[in-house]
């Protein structure tokens, strides 16, 4: 699905929990919302992953074939883009050069969950756990 509607139901703040392999908790808020004219949405992460604060501005949007870019801004300088796509049962995938992740938004809309990978020495491993309950 390439039509940016398929953004809709992400759209609102979600309350953020999840735990890391290593059992590094993390907790806060995750926040999608449109630019105005609905063809960009952008996504704020405020989170604590263990002790520490991570802030993250992404912009999703700009087209990559069936897929759209997914370009990410953190507090500490750094930047990455992936790809987001979404198939027709609705799962989102976020895939970068050395992580991804899966994405599903249960059918009520009120939660949705994530499964984080990274790459380490040419193969994926399982990274993180995160689930999300709607908050607006």
């Amino acid at each position: 699905m390439g039509d940016l509607a398929a953004w809709d139901p992400l759209i609102g703040a979600w309350a953020s929990t999840g735990r890391t392999v290593d059992a590094v908790e993390v907790e806060g808020t995750d926040v999608y919302e449109w630019l105005p004219g609905r063809r960009f949405v952008v996504h704020h992460v405020d989170v604590r992953v263990g002790g520490e604060q991570v802030d993250v501005l992404e912009v999703i949007g700009e087209r990559d074939g069936d897929a759209f870019l997914a370009r990410s801004f953190d507090g500490w300088g750094g930047t990455s883009v992936m790809r987001a796509s979404v198939d027709e049962a609705g799962e989102w995938t976020f895939a970068g050069p050395a992580e991804r992740a899966t994405l599903a938004v249960a059918p009520d809309g009120t939660t949705m969950s994530a499964r984080w990978e990274r790459l380490r020495d040419g193969s994926w491993e399982h990274w993180m756990d995160m689930e999300f309950r709607r908050v607006d």
